[in-house]
């Protein structure tokens, strides 16, 4: 074989190999591409936040609701359609959103908000109006010393 056969032959031979090797797609182990198949474990939702009303506080809104003349029939205890109806009614009035019902301005206002006498400050702020009145300004000493009664 002659100098230019074998150049001829590397050349030839370089051209089938290099789109060859061009063709390959390579990955990394770390490319993402998973060799085994892993299903996902499926999402749950959770629910969250009161999903029903006690028929005990459903009776409690409908009588206040009866009182406010806002629903005409007799408590069931069941918070039906009439009784949701009755109370979107009574928020919408109030200038209150209506998607959620009841809301917690309205079961203030109808006079179902939380108890607070068995906190710990409900005695104190149950006395507060009951203070000794603050004697008029005209009545107060002038001055820092005056007014703090300490006496040189």
């Amino acid at each position: 074989m002659t100098f230019r056969a074998g150049v001829l032959f590397v050349v030839a031979a370089s051209m089938v190999a290099i789109p060859a090797m061009a063709s390959r797609n390579h990955r990394a182990p770390t490319s993402g591409h998973a060799h085994s198949f892993h299903r996902a474990a499926p999402k749950v939702k959770k629910t969250r936040g009161q999903q029903s009303i006690d028929p005990q506080r459903a009776t409690a809104i409908q009588q206040a609701l009866i009182r406010e003349h806002y629903l005409n029939s007799e408590p069931t205890g069941r918070w039906d359609e009439e009784t949701q109806a009755a109370m979107t009614k009574f928020q919408a009035d109030q200038g209150w959103q209506t998607k959620l019902t009841p809301d917690s301005r309205a079961l203030i206002k109808l006079g179902l908000g939380p108890d607070h006498s068995g906190a710990i400050n409900a005695s104190a702020s149950a006395h507060f109006n009951t203070l000794a009145p603050v004697a008029p300004i005209e009545a107060q000493p002038q001055g820092l010393v005056e007014a703090s009664g300490v006496k040189h």
